[in-house]
C-alpha cells in the first residue's frame, strides 16, 4: 500500500501494533503509521535511495556515452590515421576490445571479492582518464613509433579496464533495479544514452571534419581527449552518488563451483550457445557494411552518419515499448522474435545501388526498432538466468563467448573476402563480395535463431504472447481515440464510484 495514504483509525485503536490483514487475503497491509517499526523505516529509506539511484543512472548512461564519442569510434580511428598507423596495427587496434574479453572470468572473480560497486568504482573510473595520456602524446618528445606505441598501449588498458569495470557494473545494477521494472527501467535509460550517443557521435565527428591537417588536427584530438577525461569524471561523481543492495556489500568468497555454473547449468548453457552463435553470425560481415557504404555505395561519411543517426532515433522511440514488453513476457520470446526479424537484414543490402538508396531507410527502420528489443533482452537474460551469488560469473561467460565469437568471425570474414570472386551474377544482378557475406551472414543469423528458441528462461511466456501484448495494445488505443470525452468522463467516474 502507498506510504502517503493517512494511517488506518477506528477500530484499530485498542490493538497492539501490529500486521493488519484484509478479510479473505493472506497478505499483510500496511500497519498504522505508529506501528511501523524501525525495518520499515529503513525499507522505506531503501526505497528512497534506489529510486535516487536510477535517477542517477540514468545521467550517468548518458554522460558515458558522451565519453565514448570523445574516446572511441570514430576519434580512436582519427589517432589512427593521425599517426598513420599500419593496416597491421590498425588490426590490433580494432581487436583489442575483443581480446580483452579474455579478462572477463578474472573481471567476475575480481567482483565477487571486492564487491560489485566498489570494483566499478575503481575500474570505470581509471579507464575514463586514461584519454589523458594521448591529449599530450602530440607534443611529447617521443617519435612516432613511440607514439603508436603510447595509443596501443593507452587503448589496451582502456579495453580491459572497461571489460572488468562493465562486468561489476552489470552486477550492481542487476541487485539495484527490482526485476519488477527491469525491462521498463533499461529501455528508458537506453532511450536517452541513444540520444546521448548520437548527439555526442555528431559533435565530434563534426569537430574532426573542420580540423586542419597537421597540428589542427592534434591540437582537436587532444582537446577530445580532455573533453572525455572531464565527462568521466562527472559520470564516475555520478556513480558515487548511486546506492549499493545491503546484501551486496559483504559478498561472500567465491567457489570454483560458481564460476563454472554457467556451463553446468543447461538453462545458462544453452543461452551461452545461442550467444555463441549470434555473436559469430554477426561478426561475420560486420566490418563490411561501412566499407560497402562507401567504397560501392559512394554515399560518403555523411550519408553514412544519416544512416546511423536513423539507427539510433528509432531506438530511441522503440526501447521503452520492448522495455514494457519484457517485463509482461520475460526475455525470451523478445529475443526469438527480433533475431528472426534481424536476419531478414542482410538481404536487404542486396537492392541499394548508388543512385537507389532508399532500401537503407527500410533496413534503418526494421534494425532500429528490432536492436532496440534484441539488446535489451540480451541484457536482462543472463541477469534473469543467474542468482546473486553467480551473477557476475553468468555475466562473464556471456561477454567473453560473445566477444571472442565475434572477433573469430570477423578474421574469418576477412579470410573469406579475400577467397570470394569479386563479381557474380545473381537473378539478372550484378553482386559483390561484400553481398556474399551479407547473405552467409544472414543465414547464419537464421541458424541462431532457431537456436534461441531453445532457450529455457523461468517465468518466461510463449512467444505468441508477444504478438497478443501487441495487438491487445493496438485495440485498446483504437478504442480509446473512437472513444467520445463525454462518455469517456462517464466512464471513468461510474469506474471510481464502483
Amino acid at each position: 500500500m502507498d506510504e502517503r495514504l493517512p494511517p488506518l483509525s477506528g477500530g484499530t485503536a485498542g490493538r497492539p501494533p501490529g500486521p493488519v490483514r484484509a478479510p479473505h487475503t493472506t497478505t499483510p497491509l500496511r500497519a498504522t503509521r505508529g506501528g511501523v517499526g524501525p525495518s520499515f523505516r529503513l525499507r522505506t529509506d531503501d526505497q528512497s535511495a534506489v529510486r535516487r539511484s536510477l535517477r542517477m543512472s540514468v545521467a550517468e548512461g548518458v554522460v558515458a556515452e558522451l565519453v565514448g564519442a570523445c574516446a572511441s569510434g570514430g576519434a580512436i580511428t582519427a589517432w589512427a590515421l593521425y599517426l598513420g598507423l599500419t593496416p597491421v596495427l590498425v588490426g590490433v587496434l580494432g581487436a583489442l576490445p575483443f581480446a580483452a574479453q579474455l579478462v572477463q572470468i578474472p573481471s567476475a572473480w575480481l567482483t565477487r571479492v571486492h564487491g560489485s560497486r566498489r570494483t566499478a568504482l575503481w575500474t570505470i573510473g581509471v579507464s575514463r582518464q586514461l584519454p589523458l595520456l594521448l591529449a599530450i602524446l602530440p607534443w611529447l618528445p617521443v617519435d612516432e613509433p613511440g607514439q603508436r606505441a603510447i595509443l596501443l598501449a593507452v587503448a589496451a588498458a582502456s579495453s580491459l579496464l572497461a571489460v572488468a569495470g562493465n562486468n561489476a557494473w552489470t552486477s550492481w545494477m542487476g541487485e539495484l533495479v527490482p526485476d519488477r521494472l527491469r525491462g521498463r527501467y533499461f529501455g528508458r535509460r537506453t532511450a536517452f544514452c541513444a540520444l546521448g550517443s548520437t548527439v555526442g557521435a555528431l559533435a565530434a565527428g563534426l569537430a574532426l571534419d573542420h580540423a586542419r591537417p597537421g597540428a589542427g588536427a592534434g591540437l582537436v584530438l587532444s582537446l577530445l581527449s580532455l573533453a572525455s577525461c572531464a565527462f568521466g569524471a562527472i559520470s564516475v561523481a555520478l556513480l558515487r552518488r548511486q546506492h549499493e543492495p545491503v546484501a551486496c556489500l559483504v559478498p561472500p568468497e567465491p567457489t570454483l563451483a560458481d564460476a563454472l555454473r554457467p556451463w553446468t547449468e543447461p538453462a545458462a548453457r544453452s543461452a551461452l550457445v545461442f550467444h555463441v552463435a549470434w555473436a559469430a553470425a554477426c561478426g561475420l560481415a560486420a566490418a563490411f557494411y561501412p566499407i560497402h557504404m562507401i567504397a560501392n555505395l559512394r554515399m560518403g561519411f555523411a550519408r553514412m552518419a544519416v544512416y546511423n543517426g536513423a539507427i539510433a532515433a528509432v531506438r530511441m522511440l522503440t526501447a521503452p515499448l520492448w522495455g514494457r514488453a519484457l517485463d509482461r513476457v520475460g526475455a525470451r520470446p523478445v529475443l526469438v522474435a527480433c533475431c528472426f526479424g534481424l536476419s531478414v537484414s542482410p538481404a536487404i543490402w542486396l537492392f541499394p545501388r548508388e543512385d537507389v538508396l532508399w532500401p537503407l531507410a527500410v533496413d534503418a527502420v526494421l534494425c532500429g526498432v528490432l536492436l532496440a528489443g534484441q539488446g535489451l533482452a540480451s541484457f536482462s537474460l543472463p541477469l534473469n538466468l543467474s542468482s546473486r551469488g553467480t551473477r557476475p560469473f553468468h555475466l562473464a561467460a556471456f561477454a567473453a563467448a560473445a566477444g571472442i565469437a565475434t572477433g573469430v568471425a570477423s578474421a574469418a570474414g576477412g579470410a573469406l573476402a579475400n577467397v570470394l570472386p569479386a563479381h557474380v551474377g545473381f537473378m539478372g544482378r550484378t553482386l559483390v563480395g561484400s553481398h556474399l557475406l551479407f547473405l552467409m551472414g544472414g543465414m547464419l543469423r537464421l541458424c541462431a535463431a532457431l537456436l534461441a528458441v531453445r532457450i529455457v528462461e523461468p517465468g518466461a511466456r510463449p512467444v505468441q504472447a508477444l504478438g497478443r501484448l501487441a495487438l491487445d495494445g493496438a485495440l485498446r488505443r483504437q478504442r480509446a481515440a473512437r472513444l467520445d470525452p463525454g462518455c469517456a468522463a462517464a466512464v471513468a467516474r461510474r469506474s471510481s464510484a464502483a
